[in-house]
């Protein structure tokens, strides 16, 4: 078959762009940004360029605020020169597409709590990648507003707070699509990672640790995906309110302990999946409410005070292949109806027998305790764990169940830990 002779109009337009981009490509200069240079500050390097010109800026201390970048730029430090805000007001805000911000150490943000001053803020942009940066003595971080298709990776945000009042958070998104927040160390600030009507988002092997209030927290943003996070020693991991179809998978909650503080909190979520992720010395590995249709599949909940408290209103939530491992409680309830599935988990409270072998304990597992339902009314009961009195209410609550439902059990106990 002969080739055809005429180009497509799909063929023909990305000729056009690939040609567009060498153009810009063979014109496209590099400014250089130094005290002695004829661009001897960051804004006069911005005024000073054409679009898709480079800035390279030297190693340094540049005293600059409000520096707005209107123009598709790529602005790239060496060996990370300081851009020092004094404390005055926000440091860079882009307002154009196609920019990359690259190798710089932002320090000195100034504090507003009428126009949330932040380090780096975008705003209705987009294809921006900003990279390699270091902030430090910040009020927010890096600010997306009504942007869409960029990449947030590899950056250090170190902040100071010491309470929510007066602080902002590290990486914040608002009405934003299709970004990916990958590779930050995000500690000491009030939220680590925020979003706020923000779907398609990515959020992809990040630290957030140390922060006032959460390490990760959205709301009313749907089809997310956060993988390979670690949220430990927050005031609570991660909170995630009136929000669908998001995936949580293979992250670690640790550490995250005070007497509101959870791993996870879920609120008016339906139809999500939450696996492979480990939940590790918390006070309540998953807090739970009015959240359904979501799959709890293959995760570790180790040396928590609550593995999950399900507040109720939570219909049609399977939880399956999980392993659930030296808790206080394994399972926390306020309700006497259950339309939650609990099958082939693994439960060391299990005391069950396996008479032909299959792996599988022959008696069903009730998970919830009577001691729990007592705590849940009367916390200050909880100086009774561990005790003889515990064990009594405990074994007479199993054997003939009046407080907890009757259906709630796992019909399949597994013998052995999963892997």
């Amino acid at each position: 078959m002969k080739p055809p002779k005429t180009i497509s109009k799909t063929h023909s337009s990305v000729f056009l762009v690939f040609l567009l981009g060498m153009v810009c490509g063979v014109r496209a200069k590099t400014i250089t940004v130094c005290p002695d240079c004829t661009a001897n500050t960051i804004k006069k390097g911005i005024v000073l360029a054409s679009d898709f010109d480079t800035l390279l800026i030297k190693k340094g201390t540049y005293k600059e605020f409000n520096i707005r970048v209107n123009k598709p730029l790529t602005i790239v430090g060496e060996n990370y020169p300081i851009i020092d805000g004094e404390d005055k007001g926000e440091i860079f805000t882009v307002i154009s597409d196609n920019v990359t911000i690259d190798g710089l150490f932002i320090i000195n943000v100034g504090t507003s709590y009428t126009e949330d001053y932040a380090a780096i803020r975008v705003v209705k942009s987009k294809n921006f990648l900003i990279q390699n940066v270091v902030l430090e003595k910040l009020f927010f971080g890096i600010y997306l507003e009504k942007s869409r298709d960029g990449r947030v990776f590899h950056n250090k945000i170190i902040g100071d707070a010491v309470e929510e009042f007066n602080s902002g958070n590290g990486i914040q998104l608002w009405y934003s699509k299709n970004i990916e927040v990958e590779q930050n160390i995000v500690q000491h600030v009030r939220d680590g990672i925020y979003l706020e009507f923000s779907d398609d988002i990515l959020i992809k092997n990040n630290i957030s640790t140390n922060n006032v209030r959460y390490g990760l927290h959205f709301m009313f943003s749907n089809k997310d995906i956060y993988e390979n996070n670690v949220f430990e020693n927050n005031g609570s991991g991660v909170a995630v309110m009136f929000s669908k179809e998001i995936v949580m998978r293979n992250n670690t909650f640790k550490k995250n302990w005070g007497a509101a503080s959870f791993g996870m909190l879920l609120k008016e979520i339906n139809d999500a999946e939450i696996s492979g992720n480990t939940f590790e010395e918390n006070t309540v590995g998953i807090s739970i409410e009015g959240s359904n249709r979501i799959k709890y599949q293959g995760n570790n909940f180790l040396n928590n005070g609550w593995a999950l408290k399900v507040r109720g209103a939570c219909y049609g939530n399977t939880f399956s292949a999980n392993n659930f491992l030296h808790n206080s409680f394994d399972l926390s309830y306020n309700s006497k109806l259950n339309d939650n599935l609990f099958n082939g988990n693994f439960w060391s409270e299990y005391t069950g027998y396996d008479l032909n072998k299959d792996g599988i304990g022959d008696v069903p597992y009730r998970p919830v305790k009577l001691f729990s339902y007592i705590v849940n009314r009367t916390p200050e009961t909880i100086v009774l764990l561990r005790s003889l009195f515990m064990d009594i209410i405990d074994f007479s609550e199993k054997v003939s169940p009046v407080f907890t439902p009757d259906e709630l059990l796992d019909a399949n106990p597994l013998m052995k830990q999963l892997q």
